[in-house]
């Protein structure tokens, strides 16, 4: 009951954050181009500072081997997700504009806006080196594969044999960039000067409130009232609340009694936690440039950022027995 209380306790001040983004951006305060600019400055400047900061505060060599055995389970997690998505489209039919859309709501997460923030509030700084795991999971899965899965969905094309550009740029985005550029300059030993980590701190330190209000923001252009459950949504909605984190506890419960792989609670707190956090904020934008079909994929969006609220008390209470 402590751990469900305290879970509520930890959400309430996320959604209260959330609140005045939605508020602010009602009332005019933010203009229309407001929640894109600050998206920029989270996921290319402040984001990478605070994992910059966080490795070289929270991991050490030593600790280098630990997480190496760590990324196996999301990893795993998410490939099996991916083919229970197949699946279920292939069983429900799920129609072609929808189906990459669908899919990518399963398998991947909102891990930037919604689970940074999130793993902050709950577990606090200590748990930074643990998020950075599935972090990087997620960037890979999302980027290298997922897109693929929208843009090939397009319902205009009849070209089945159409090449994609491959975009470099978004499987390393700078989050993942300054990720590696951490671990590098980790290896080499080379310290921090106090006024760069004081610098790169503070900008760090922007993450998780920028972040929060983005998602008001979000939620207020979508508009709340794009609640509609029909069979799709809901189908999408277990996957990603249900399935995704059940096959990652399962898991992590057969690796730890089967093979007797050792991981600290908290890492796997973090990581089930993360597998069931919100679907991506872009995949309405995914959507639009593949032609699909945008509604759904903003219905799904807004109903899993809503309803996390509810998911994540519940699911807190669940990892005690695991």
């Amino acid at each position: 009951m402590t751990v469900f209380l305290t879970s509520v306790s930890s959400v309430v001040e996320i959604v209260l954050i959330m609140a005045l983004g939605y508020i602010l951006r009602r009332n005019g305060w933010f203009g229309d181009t407001f929640g894109s600019n600050i998206a920029s400055l989270i996921t290319k400047i402040a984001l990478p500072a605070s994992i910059f900061m966080s490795v070289m505060k929270y991991l050490s060599r030593e600790k280098l081997a630990s997480l190496g055995i760590g990324i196996i389970f999301p990893a795993l997690a998410v490939i099996i997700s991916y083919l229970i998505a197949f699946a279920a489209v292939k069983i429900f039919r799920i129609r072609k504009g929808r189906s990459g859309i669908f899919i990518n709501a399963v398998a991947n997460a909102n891990t930037i806006f919604i689970g940074m923030p999130l793993n902050n509030a709950l577990f606090g700084s200590k748990a930074m080196s643990y998020f950075l795991i599935y972090y990087i999971v997620n960037t890979v899965s999302t980027w290298a594969f997922g897109v693929f899965l929208i843009q090939n969905d397009d319902p205009t094309s009849d070209n089945k044999s159409e090449k994609r550009e491959f975009n470099w740029r978004k499987l390393l985005p700078m989050p993942l960039v300054g990720f590696v550029f951490s671990i590098i300059w980790l290896l080499l030993g080379i310290p921090v000067p106090n006024f760069l980590g004081q610098t790169l701190s503070y900008i760090g330190s922007l993450v998780t409130p920028l972040s929060l209000i983005y998602i008001g923001i979000v939620l207020y252009d979508a508009g709340l009232n794009n609640f509609h459950f029909e069979r799709d949504s809901v189908l999408a909605l277990v996957g990603r609340f249900i399935i995704s984190p059940l096959v990652l506890i399962l898991l992590i419960k057969f690796g730890t009694n089967s093979l007797g792989i050792t991981l600290p609670s908290l890492m796997r707190q973090t990581l089930v936690v993360q597998s069931a956090t919100p679907m991506l904020a872009v995949l309405p934008i995914l959507g639009a440039e593949a032609h699909g079909d945008v509604k759904y994929a903003t219905d799904v969006v807004v109903m899993s950022t809503v309803l996390f609220v509810v998911v994540v008390p519940i699911l807190m209470s669940i990892l005690q027995f695991v």
